[in-house]
């Protein structure tokens, strides 16, 4: 693969690199040096300029100040050299959906036999083979639609393209957004492992425990410029944090005091069959309350369960006292309960709809006398979209224009305009900056201040003890431990997460 040679030299060097797009200036004087052969981490909020500074990088935008090297070079428009930069740049949206797995892999620099325009497919098979088995240990059909595989599988083809024309340097922008914990500890093995062969990689993510588990170095920037470069062996997460939102760490967490009223939601001994079992708890008003599991824990689907989208084999669910049987989305949203879901682009907000229109879509009775009330509809949004801070161009705007952190208040306003009682937050900060993090979790505080009942999965922990008043974990379809947040660690969580302890426990 890589020459290793001259390990430790920088590969790539941006000094003071200015761009704007139209008015808008995406950065601002920012810097960037990368040395061979490390693991180097770029991260910042949303807008913070990471996604333009890797695109100058790549070749696909040139800077209107500054200068750029790759390997020891000024930066060119020779478009040559622009397609060979760009082979490395790997995001997770990167590939034609129709196109077979041999299709992807050679897209653009199809092998031929010498001399003639004939496709050498047998050379191509054995290449991509060969890639596979060495750094995988695996085999993916040839013939295969990109559409057919797995979030992981995909992940492995856009990685095996990049390494059939062996790049020097590999660019991951949040590669393991789609991706379950197995699949993520097993390209952060890859990763290790072409760095160790000299390959650089420059590693996006807004999952800072993936920066210090992973990289040597890190590159903070917030607000179109660097505002550090740092050692990661040490720097802690909770630091890092705090350089990209520019305030004391202690305020990730912005959780009132709120003391929980009557109860809202019972639970008792529900079951799924091949699910889970004999989960029993209780929710009342202004509390807030975290689910955490490893995938398959039995957590997510108690969630799907409670609004209707499984139906229960055993067990009885109370909503302010009344039984609920075989309860379905539909009843549940008249008894008030509200589900934002971790795929908030695929289930939760209508991408080509505007604020508006996603803000009533599950009130619109309440605009609606035979034709809808236009005015109160926008009222409605305008003061929702104020209230939540939501960072949009205009109540008219598409929802696709809006950020992840943007995209997942608009889920949470629909529910808001709804008036919903009892919240159920499935992941509700994953694929978001560290800044709509916090902004999410003031949302979650206030929330409770109003009286609702709130139930958060997470799969982070120290999330979790941050906004929750108390966490239930979940182990092989049971939970095996109630915990009280502001008198855990996250250690403690972790070991009964990992089944380190499987005693079984009633939480109630």
């Amino acid at each position: 693969m890589a020459d290793t040679a001259k390990s430790g030299e920088a590969i790539i060097r941006l000094e003071n690199i200015v761009k704007r797009f139209g008015g808008a200036q995406a950065l601002s004087g920012a810097s960037l040096t990368v040395r061979r052969g490390a693991v180097h981490g770029l991260v910042g909020q949303n807008g913070a300029g990471k996604s333009t500074l890797i695109k100058l990088i790549a070749g696909l935008h040139r800077a209107d100040e500054g200068a750029v090297e790759t390997d020891g070079k000024a930066y060119d428009r020779d478009p040559r050299s622009i397609a060979k930069r760009a082979e490395a740049y790997l995001k997770a949206s990167g590939l034609v959906p129709t196109f077979t797995v041999g299709e992807a892999l050679f897209l653009g620099r199809e092998l031929r036999f010498p001399g003639t325009p004939f496709l050498d497919r047998a050379a191509m098979r054995r290449k991509s083979a060969e890639i596979l088995e060495r750094y995988f240990g695996l085999a993916l059909p040839h013939s295969a639609l990109i559409a057919d595989l797995s979030a992981a599988e995909k992940q492995i083809v856009q990685i095996t393209r990049a390494l059939i024309a062996n790049p020097k340097v590999l660019v991951f922008d949040e590669p393991t957004a789609a991706l379950v914990r197995r699949e993520a500890d097993l390209l952060f093995q890859l990763i290790r492992r072409l760095s160790a062969e000299g390959v650089t990689v420059l590693y996006i993510s807004h999952y800072l425990g993936e920066i210090v588990d992973l990289c040597d170095t890190v590159t903070v920037l917030r607000n179109g410029r660097d505002v550090a470069t740092l050692p990661v062996a040490e720097t802690s997460a909770a630091e890092i944090g705090a350089l990209m939102v520019n305030r004391a760490i202690g305020d990730l967490y912005p959780k009132p005091a709120v003391a929980p009223g009557a109860v809202i939601l019972e639970v008792e001994n529900l079951a799924l069959a091949g699910r889970f079992e004999a989960v029993s708890l209780t929710l009342r008003r202004g509390e807030v309350l975290g689910l955490t599991g490893l995938v398959g824990s039995g957590a997510k689907e108690v969630v799907r369960t409670l609004f209707g989208l499984d139906r229960p084999t055993g067990g009885t669910v109370r909503v302010k006292g009344e039984t609920v049987f075989s309860v379905d989305p539909a009843a549940a949203t008249d008894r008030r309960l509200a589900l934002v879901p971790e795929d908030r682009r695929r289930d939760g907000v209508a991408l080509d709809l505007s604020v508006t229109e996603n803000t009533t879509l599950a009130s619109l009775d309440r605009f609606s006398r035979g034709l809808i009330d236009r005015g109160a509809e926008r009222r409605q949004t305008e003061d929702l979209v104020k209230r939540l801070e939501i960072k949009t161009d205009g109540v008219e705007a598409l929802v696709k224009t809006l950020s992840g952190g943007n995209q997942q208040k608009v889920a949470i306003a629909k529910w808001l305009s709804r008036r919903s009682e009892i919240y159920l937050l499935d992941e509700p900060t994953v694929g978001v900056d560290i800044g709509a993090k916090v902004e999410i979790y003031r949302l979650i505080g206030e929330l409770a201040e109003r009286g609702a009942a709130v139930l958060v999965l997470s799969s982070d922990i120290e999330e979790l003890l941050g906004v929750t008043d108390r966490l239930l974990v979940f182990f092989r379809g049971r939970v095996t431990r109630q915990f009280i947040s502001s008198e855990t660690s996250p250690g403690e969580v972790l070991a009964d997460v990992t089944g380190a302890h499987e005693t079984l426990r009633h939480a109630g």
